[in-house]
């Protein structure tokens, strides 16, 4: 997976920060987006983050996941 890739959430994903749904539960699973970055390195130095691959959505909302939560379209 890399930077520019559209990707599909495709497993159940509970987010609380979806600017439509302040505060209350969405589940995104089946939402599409783009691959905005890919969190392998902070300041020079690799990092294992938990939550590597940020997607962009397309009402304004942005979502880190792992990349076994995602695929490919």
């Amino acid at each position: 997976m890399k930077v520019g890739d559209r990707v599909r959430v495709m497993k159940s994903v509970i987010v609380y920060h979806h600017p439509a749904h302040k505060n209350q539960p969405l589940d995104i699973q089946g939402r599409e987006g783009q691959v905005s970055s890919v969190i392998v390195e902070w300041k020079g130095r690799p990092v294992s983050a938990n939550l590597p691959v940020q997607v962009k959505f397309e009402d304004k909302f942005i979502g880190h996941f792992r990349e076994d939560e995602l695929e490919v379209v």
